[in-house]
């Protein structure tokens, strides 16, 4: 062992299996412009390496420093900025949304129909905080993911307008736009991805009094020292940004968005919650890491360790996994033996799941971005590219075994 694998119990050869295939399965064959991943270990870096182009058509390589736009990594994030305030007493879990939002008061649920045909029913109990945190509200993603995600009630989001487009919304105008509309199902009784985590992020703003980024930047960010994490890339750090692709019907990759024409170069109107950031690999490593040490890295303390512990249990209802709850048009791609906690995906066993490392709690980007943190093995680990949709490759599970399998002590 050389003297890093004594520090985290992780074998140097083994670990090298990791850039092995990333670069011929994912690079060489063009799969990907370029990757990164970093691994940490009782608080030690392991592995951290870069791979390939982050931006395919000026030849660029992938630096240390390179920007990835995040987009539902930022989902965590603001769990821990809803939690941060669930421990300074102003709310509890259970409580109803309409606390905060008094359009979520007396909701209607879907039953049959669409447009004027459309039957409703009076929701059985109100939406709670913890049906947002755990995406089980009864909201959807308002068709974002495509027609083949749609349910009947998103022609109403899109008529609405809620988080269209260039949105400029307040998050009361948001919250109150959401709260309006029919829900998908009734509360509780189904898992769907959606704009849950916006409505989180839009509670943060309404519970504390303060924007969502300014809770983002001096709460989470500059105590954990992640000073490339924003809503916004300034103009003096736009040629780190990476460039976006989008997998074609065909094959190959096409590009998505170009970094010199980025709308991330320009101060969003809505600071979305559930997929607004851009990171680098590093500043995402210390997020990881602070969650890994139970709410605190390097002296500052962001969240006391049993909310932590709180958040990455599984709170779906009498302990169901994501497949058994996803409801019929839910097309987010969870493993099997996923539970799902206050913002993140919970593996439930190594059985369960059919890969290594089982209680890991994780969630990943639409730009096929992921993390996980294993609380029990003391190991976190960030993947960052930029191709969508995340659902082309799955990264996840052989990473995973990459990863366990080079831990030898």
């Amino acid at each position: 062992m050389d003297a890093r694998s004594e520090w985290t119990g992780l074998d140097a050869g083994r670990l090298a299996r990791i850039g092995e295939h990333l670069q011929r399965e994912h690079i060489d064959t063009g799969r990907l412009a370029g990757c990164q991943i970093a691994i940490a270990r009782h608080g030690h870096i392991a592995y951290a390496r870069s791979f390939g182009l982050m931006d395919r058509e000026r030849g660029k390589p992938v630096r240390e420093d390179t920007l990835w736009r995040i987009y539902s990594m930022t989902k965590p994030i603001t769990a821990v900025a809803l939690m941060m305030l669930y421990e300074r007493g102003l709310f509890q879990l259970d409580d109803p949304v309409a606390r905060f939002a008094p359009a979520w008061r007396g909701q209607r649920v879907w039953v049959s129909g669409e447009g004027a045909d459309m039957v409703t029913e009076p929701a059985r109990r109100p939406v709670t905080i913890r049906d947002l945190l755990r995406h089980t509200a009864g909201l959807t993603y308002g068709g974002q993911l495509g027609p083949y995600a749609e349910v009947p009630v998103d022609a109403l989001y899109k008529a609405a307008n809620v988080l269209g487009p260039g949105s400029t919304d307040s998050m009361e105008t948001f919250l109150d736009k959401l709260g309006r509309l029919p829900l998908a199902y009734q509360p509780g009784s189904a898992w769907m991805y959606s704009l849950a985590s916006d409505a989180c992020g839009a509670l943060v703003e309404v519970i504390s009094g303060r924007p969502l980024a300014e809770v983002f930047r001096e709460e989470i960010f500059a105590p954990l020292s992640m000073n490339d994490t924003a809503f916004l890339v300034p103009a003096e750090r736009l040629d780190r940004l990476a460039a976006n692709y989008r997998q074609e019907p065909g094959g190959g990759s096409g590009l998505a968005d170009d970094p010199a024409a980025s709308s991330y170069a320009h101060e969003p109107g809505f600071k979305s919650g559930g997929g607004g950031l851009v990171s680098t690999t590093a500043d995402y490593l210390r997020f990881c890491e602070m969650l890994r040490r139970g709410g605190e890295l390097d002296g500052a303390r962001i969240l006391g360790p049993r909310t932590v512990e709180l958040m990455h249990m599984n709170h779906l209802p009498d302990g169901a996994d994501v497949a058994q709850l996803a409801h019929p048009a839910d097309v987010v791609g969870v493993a099997p033996g996923t539970g799902f906690g206050l913002g993140f995906a919970v593996t439930r066993g190594q059985v369960q799941s059919g890969g290594l490392g089982g209680c890991d709690y994780y969630w990943g980007g639409a730009a096929s971005t992921i993390f996980w943190v294993d609380p029990k093995e003391d190991l976190s680990v960030v993947f960052m590219t930029q191709l969508m949709p995340s659902e082309v490759i799955d990264f996840r599970g052989p990473l995973k075994n990459l990863v366990y399998s080079a831990i030898v002590d």
